[in-house]
């Protein structure tokens, strides 16, 4: 259950939240368990991430301890009035996905039901309450003057089946107000069900009335249309609202589609392949890979070769060839050959559903900017009844307004307040984001670091393998006289030696046609070189390949020029490696890890925009300063262990600095783990998900994403709350009848609910703008590309 240095959270569903008063009260509860470290409720993602403390880790049956942990988180939540249901890492995200996606569709369509309910029966009733206000005809049977009581209970006729449709307002809100933790539905059915009962009782008044003074009283005391219209227009907006989140997940989907439903089994010599569903295939099975189709699992290619487009894990824009032995990954397409590949990995364990489950944890995760909106949920709905009744009551004892006048006041404070735009601002935007910063190649772990990003004074670099390529490569060949063949020497001696550098001198023969040449008494020497025999077709030729110390021990005579040469390779942070064929010296090759192309772009923006960068090596000063100078970075400490990159990175902090580290996730753990944000190479079949705050699966141009993103996103959650802020504290005073105390109108309740959905409404339409935000760290979206 470690991850990077902290527990990983258990993830619950939670059904039945419905505003940001919903989710604060259950991240409030859930944060005062015992065995709870932390807890992080969604609103927007309905989810809720909760991290056990050490005395549930550390129990001596941990197994038992964690299931009697989620059986007492579950009782939690259904205490509070909520539906939960643990949802396993190991449980396959796909099946999760579609389980989500059902009842997602089932509640629009109940939502598309009731609506149409509550609008044909809502309009008529507002054309004959308001009628002949509007100067419309009714007939004499409905006109109030001749017919009050047939007037008001046709009213209530076509109230009931909106009241029966909007039903979940009360048996939600009023409950929860009984228990004294109330939400926006219990606003909604206080409000509504103080009009329905206020036109009750006048409906009452009219029945039994023996004047018109009385009959006129009842008739001007009826607000069915009112209660009705709030009803509607609060179920459209929910209903817009639902329809808008949606769209939210679309990052998700584009992931889930990138595994085929089906795959090719091979299930026996001679027997023809059988088409079955991809969940049923087993590690260990071998299966037949068409060309154009998607690989459905992890494994390695048992049979045949093939080119592979990676693009959708690693964005490389060209196929990679891969031959028996090589490993793929599921979600990746084959481009060119039929292969057989042996299944590995399979299910929850392939590295795209891993990369799925850790964006959809990341979106139900808060950011610290979360913190004030949640406090402010919490006590929102009992602040806004108090004022609400103060109100009303005010202005009919204080204003000496009729009671329906101060009535429709109370009214319209309870349903123009708006708890939702507070708590959905910043889940709505961490959940677009991170989905976003799963398309462009960014996977982000938790909003607290997608906020923190965009924050960020500081960036160190790890070198080796994130600023450069990570594998060695011959860069510089220095020939003693013209025609001397120093790959083909070279390649011929190293086809047998396992040094590390050997591969590179391979490489760089291989590319430039050299012929492997036979080699015999081949002889590898520590710390030295290595020797052999190299035939061609002049016989046998002792030939030597290593430092200047082992010619020289072998008798062959180095030239004193060589000396300036070695002192300008290692200026550069190239290792040199000398090459003498039959006791003469014919030159020298100069292998160096390259610096990956990006990386001096990177660099250079990151310091156009304010950022310290500091390369942080475990290299020696004069090839780490070498790099850092290509690079175009001016800090760097060298000869550092990794529990001293640590410590580098804590010294930066002491200064006051935010620091981010960008490594490749396995000796720079220490200093990822230390650093504010730490940001883990990850590439292709071999992602370092363990470590880090966040994983650049496309290379360094992650990093200029992540802070594109993580800044659009606090801009964006700012706006959010600033709208929510503003809305609520501009309207709750003119619900509460600001504009009458200069003469101004009163806002009627129909235009409080109209505002209040609309709100919600725009809060998730803002948040759906980061759906084209940091894209400048890149040069194409390439996981939209690949999915096409």
């Amino acid at each position: 259950m470690e991850e990077h240095g902290h527990t990983e959270p258990l993830r619950f569903r939670i059904d039945g939240m419905t505003c940001g008063a919903c989710s604060a009260r259950a991240q409030r509860a859930l944060g005062k368990m015992p065995g709870v470290e932390s807890a992080s409720v969604s609103l927007a993602g309905g989810t809720a991430l909760i991290v056990p403390d050490e005395g549930v880790r550390a129990a001596a049956d941990p197994e038992g301890a964690r299931a009697a942990f989620i059986n007492a988180v579950e009782e939690r939540i259904a205490s509070l009035g909520f539906k939960p249901s643990y949802l396993p890492p190991e449980a396959d995200e796909q099946d999760l996905w579609e389980e989500e996606q059902a009842a997602s569709a089932r509640s629009l369509a109940q939502k598309r039901r009731r609506l149409l309910v509550e609008f044909v029966f809502a309009l008529p009733l507002v054309v004959i309450a308001m009628g002949s206000h509007w100067g419309l005809p009714l007939p004499a049977w409905l006109d109030p003057h001749f017919s009050p009581l047939t007037f008001a209970l046709v009213q209530l006729v076509l109230t009931l089946p909106v009241v029966w449709s909007g039903r979940d307002f009360y048996r939600i809100g009023l409950p929860l107000l009984v228990k004294g933790t109330p939400n926006m539905d219990s606003l909604v059915a206080m409000g509504t069900g103080a009009a329905l009962l206020y036109s009750l009782w006048s409906t009452v008044e009219i029945a039994v009335a023996t004047t018109p003074e009385a009959v006129h009283a009842g008739v001007m005391g009826l607000y069915y249309e009112s209660a009705a219209m709030l009803i509607a227009l609060i179920s459209l907006g929910k209903y817009l609202e639902a329809v808008s989140r949606t769209r939210t997940s679309e990052a998700i989907k584009g992931l889930m589609d990138l595994t085929p439903d089906t795959v090719s089994l091979l299930v026996g010599e001679g027997q023809p392949p059988r088409e079955v569903p991809v969940r049923s295939v087993m590690a260990g099975d071998r299966l037949l890979i068409r060309p154009g189709s998607r690989i459905p699992v992890d494994g390695v290619v048992a049979e045949g070769a093939s080119a592979v487009d990676m693009a959708s894990l690693t964005g490389e824009s060209l196929p990679v060839d891969v031959g028996p032995g090589d490993e793929v990954a599921a979600g990746t397409m084959n481009v060119s050959g039929a292969f057989v590949m042996e299944a590995r990995h399979v299910g929850a364990d392939t590295v795209l559903a891993r990369i799925i489950r850790l964006v959809r944890e990341a979106q139900g995760s808060k950011a610290p900017i979360a913190g004030l909106a949640d406090r402010i949920s919490l006590w929102f709905v009992p602040a806004v009844i108090l004022l609400a009744t103060a109100a009303g009551l005010s202005w009919l004892w204080l204003g000496h307004l009729p009671f329906g006048d101060a009535l429709r006041i109370f009214v319209a404070v309870l349903v123009v307040a708006c708890p939702c735009a507070l708590g959905l601002a910043t889940p709505m935007s961490i959940m677009v984001a991170t989905g976003r910063g799963a398309q462009l190649g960014v996977l982000i772990k938790s909003g607290g670091a997608l906020e923190t990003a965009g924050h960020l004074t500081a960036v160190v670099f790890d070198k080796t393998g994130t600023l450069t390529e990570g594998a060695p490569k011959v860069v510089t060949l220095r020939p003693e006289t013209a025609g001397a063949d120093l790959l083909r020497w070279a390649g011929s001696l190293e086809a047998t030696s396992e040094h590390p550098l050997a591969k590179a001198v391979l490489e760089a023969a291989g590319e430039a046609a050299a012929p492997t040449l036979p080699v015999d008494n081949f002889q590898a020497v520590s710390g030295r070189g290595v020797r052999g025999d190299v035939r061609d077709e002049d016989g046998p030729h002792p030939v030597l390949l290593g430092n200047t110390a082992f010619l020289r021990e072998n008798g062959v005579d180095v030239p004193g020029h060589v000396d300036a040469d070695l002192t300008r390779l290692a200026d550069e942070g190239q290792t040199p490696l000398l090459l003498a064929v039959d006791g003469v010296f014919a030159g020298l090759l100069g292998l160096a890890d390259p610096l990956r192309p990006e990386t001096p772009d990177v660099v250079r923006r990151l310091r156009e925009r304010g950022l310290t960068v500091l390369l942080l090596s475990g290299d020696n000063e004069r090839t780490a300063r070498a790099v850092a100078a290509r690079a175009g970075i001016t800090d760097v400490v060298a000869d550092v262990l990794p529990d001293g990159k640590e410590r580098v990175v804590a010294d930066l902090q002491g200064r006051g600095l935010i620091v981010g580290m960008v490594g490749d996730g396995i000796n720079d753990a220490p200093a990822l783990a230390r650093a504010d944000v730490g940001m883990a190479m990850g590439s292709g079949i071999d992602v370092a998900m363990e470590a880090g705050d966040m994983v650049l699966l496309r290379g360094l141009p992650g990093v200029l994403t992540a802070l594109d993103l993580s800044r659009a996103t606090l801009n964006n959650i700012k706006l959010s709350l600033f709208w929510a802020f503003a809305y609520n504290v501009l309207l709750i005073p003119i619900a509460a009848g600001l504009l009458l105390l200069f003469g101004g109108p009163a806002m009627s309740p129909m235009l409080a609910g109209a505002a209040m959905a609309a709100s919600s409404v725009s809060v998730v339409l803002n948040a759906l703008r980061l759906r084209r935000a940091g894209g400048k760290g890149q040069s194409t979206d390439v996981i939209q590309r690949s999915m096409s």
